[in-house]
């Protein structure tokens, strides 16, 4: 796994107990994959002059836990002891900024692009290993804890197909 550390990152509240995964997509440009964009902006090394989106976007201080690319590759930016920064205005079961309680996972892709055999190899086993260390009861997607202001990680995202994979690792 590559680290890349990311300076948007702070201490969680004391005595947080880490219940929940959320699941993301990203893509910069927007439809775009591969390349270093998403690191930049985790890093606050975006170019606004790279790409016309990075102009809007490159004053944002945001990070993941980790991100998954569509070949598998795994990227964590923020040690899962820490806050990251990836939830925004957020609400889960009751209690608000999910920040504070919740690993981010990014998967690279659009809520329009189907998530790719390699994302769902390396997501069930980054969840399961998650699991192992960390008392995780839920995983829900961005759009699950910030509805109306956020889609992702998207209708194409294969539910059933990640909870299956999760039941088989278990046996």
């Amino acid at each position: 796994m590559k680290i890349v550390e990311s300076p948007n990152c702070d201490d969680r509240p004391p005595n947080t107990e880490i219940s929940l995964i959320i699941l993301h997509s990203i893509s910069l440009p927007p439809g775009r994959y591969g390349g270093e964009a998403i690191e930049r902006l985790f890093t606050n090394r975006l170019d606004p002059q790279a790409h016309p989106y990075f102009r809007e976007i490159c004053h944002l201080k945001v990070s993941s836990h980790y991100l998954i690319r569509r070949d598998g590759e795994r990227v964590q930016f923020v040690p899962v002891e820490k806050r990251a920064w990836h939830a925004g205005a957020s609400f889960w079961r009751g209690r608000a900024r999910c920040n504070d309680f919740s690993v981010g996972i990014e998967l690279e892709g659009t809520d329009e692009d189907a998530f790719s055999d390699p994302q769902y190899t390396a997501l069930t086993a980054l969840v399961r290993e998650l699991r192992a260390k960390l008392p995780l009861r839920d995983i829900a997607a961005h759009s699950d804890v910030a509805p109306g202001r956020k889609t992702d990680p998207g209708a194409r995202f294969d539910w059933a197909r990640l909870l299956a994979s999760l039941a088989r690792s278990r046996d």
